[in-house]
């Protein structure tokens, strides 16, 4: 499986959010720590908001930080917020699907059981624990999602 850019992104701002604790951190901030796109930044960061991952505030003194206890939020649940679909084939979509041998196929029932053992392992960290090997802001472009 691999993960959209754009859950990689969140990810990633979530991390430092965790390292960062209760202070905010601002968009700019993570932009130039990533060097990433800062427009992108601000897309991925409106949704994790959404979501109830982050919360922000506005004004001279705003930012964002976690809503929640990093202890609390696992991966898994972050990338089923971030992924726009698992239709690893085109017959997981019923109302797209024109596969002439769906019927008898059993490629899709493995590719299931693969892609649910997949979240399951997402699953079982949080936050907390895929930061917990970084002791410095530049630790976590370092730091793999899951081992």
């Amino acid at each position: 499986m691999r993960l959209t850019l754009y859950s990689d992104y969140s990810l990633r701002v979530l991390l430092y959010l965790t390292y960062k604790g209760e202070e905010t951190v601002t968009i700019t901030e993570l932009a130039e720590f990533y060097k990433s796109s800062r427009n992108h930044l601000v897309k991925v960061v409106h949704n994790l908001g959404i979501t109830g991952f982050i919360s922000t505030s506005r004004g001279k003194h705003g930012g964002i930080r976690l809503a929640k206890p990093p202890e609390e939020i696992t991966v898994g649940e972050v990338v089923r917020h971030t992924e726009p679909d698992f239709e690893l084939l085109e017959c997981f979509n019923p109302e797209t699907d024109r596969c002439v041998i769906t019927r008898t196929c059993r490629l899709k029932s493995v590719l299931f059981d693969a892609q649910n053992a997949f979240m399951a392992i997402l699953d079982r960290y949080t936050l907390a624990e895929v930061a917990a090997k970084a002791r410095t802001p530049a630790d976590f472009k370092k730091i793999p999602i899951v081992q």
